[in-house]
């Protein structure tokens, strides 16, 4: 029989989490989001906790760096409700909070878990401590990863890393960033790589911090780099050109971090229909379960709808990132749930917003904040279009130069 409950070895991590993201997210949350680009020092603590967890093992694994795409090989026959799932339990509780303080999270960008996903293991023992973002959006190239400018060339016991990055979340704030380049255009998607570029290497250059709508305690950065040279062993993975793999490699971190960006919908949209249950209460809408929802008033009808979205979301994200614990293919899932999760939570957030009147668009309560965050959780790690696309080109076993 399948169980839907949380799993009973990680409910001690999600509440955990959710009493960080009440008594220390939420009372800093307004303060952040009015103080763009404002480093929240009150986070150091929060990370080092964190770190101090996951050096002791009471973690469970959670967070960017226990992302990870395979267990050893003894455990490939096991069922196992591992670390990608406490990662976005976790991660959910966090982003009730805010999702801009969790992205601002010292050693838990989203960089972090690229490493996790595709670095050797000398790698990922010589990064652990890192705080990495994530660099792969150019001027020229938003959705279509596998279109990536920047060029890395060989030369000797280094890469020449030019291009330019937008978009990079934790930008100016990380201890480096994983930048994705091209060995080869010529050779299309299985020339790209992914590069640890520790800050203040030569040739690096954070040009601008971005004015956003939402997740403003996150700084966005614009970096630039001009024959910018880094270790040639600073290449996460194999160096090898496979062209029999295509874009396999990139897409492994894709397919772990899209789970978690998932997550953040959930988290948020779950924030959003919490506030809305107790303010339509208190205006007096009784909202009844045991009632068809056509037969109740216009508001009680329209939350059952949205909160039957937000289980829906997060059920595929649960199914996603328990996939990839038990290294099974979780490509066309981690798009299904980054899809459905971020739609559902803009969908949700605005009409919490309406159902609330002038409280919901009003500075008074987080809800308007929660509509301007969520917007970004539909567009970063691969626009809704894109993740629609990724899935009808499996579901029709097509590939993506039959299915553009």
């Amino acid at each position: 029989m399948i169980s839907l409950d949380d799993p009973k070895k990680l409910r001690g991590l999600r509440d955990n989490a959710h009493q960080v993201a009440m008594n220390m997210l939420r009372p800093i949350s307004r303060t952040y989001d009015r103080a763009e680009h404002e480093y929240p020092q009150e986070l150091d603590l929060l990370a080092a906790m964190i770190d101090g967890l996951a050096e002791s093992g009471a973690g469970n694994g959670a967070g960017a760096a226990g992302v990870k795409r395979q267990e050893s090989a003894g455990d490939a026959d096991r069922i196992t409700n591992g670390t990608n799932l406490a990662s976005v339990l976790g991660i959910a509780e966090m982003c009730w909070g805010d999702v801009g303080l969790l992205l601002s999270l010292p050693r838990q960008g989203l960089g972090n878990s690229a490493i996790a996903s595709v670095a050797t293991p000398e790698q990922q023992e010589r990064f652990s401590g890192l705080w990495a973002s994530m660099a792969i959006t150019e001027p020229d190239t938003g959705s279509d990863s596998a279109n990536i400018r920047t060029t890395a060339v060989r030369d000797g016991d280094e890469y020449v890393l030019n291009g330019e990055k937008i978009f990079v979340t934790s930008g100016q704030r990380s201890d480096a960033v994983v930048v994705w380049a091209t060995l080869d255009k010529t050779l299309g998607r299985a020339a790209i790589k992914s590069f640890v570029v520790p800050k203040g290497t030569p040739g690096m250059t954070v040009e601008r911090l971005d004015h956003k709508l939402g997740i403003k305690a996150s700084d966005t950065a614009t970096i630039r780099f001009e024959n910018c040279r880094v270790p040639a062993d600073n290449l996460l993975g194999s160096p090898e050109i496979d062209t029999s793999q295509g874009f396999a490699g990139a897409m492994a971190t894709f397919d772990n971090t899209r789970p978690l960006v998932a997550a953040m919908a959930v988290g948020c949209a779950q924030a959003a229909l919490d506030l809305t249950r107790d303010l339509l209460d208190q205006a007096g809408v009784t909202i009844d379960y045991d009632r068809p929802a056509i037969v109740q008033s216009a508001a009680a009808s329209t939350f059952l709808r949205l909160e039957a979205d937000w289980e829906a979301a997060r059920l595929l994200m649960l199914q996603a990132a328990w996939m990839a614990d038990n290294r099974r293919a979780n490509a066309m899932e981690a798009s299904m749930a980054k899809a459905k999760a971020g739609r559902m939570a803009s969908d949700v957030t605005l009409t919490c917003v309406e159902l609330c009147g002038s409280v919901g668009y009003s500075e008074g309560e987080l809800l308007e904040k929660w509509a301007r965050d969520s917007k970004i959780l539909d567009i970063f790690e691969g626009t809704q279009q894109i993740q629609q696309l990724i899935v009808a080109r499996r579901v029709l076993g097509l590939t993506s130069a039959e299915l553009k």
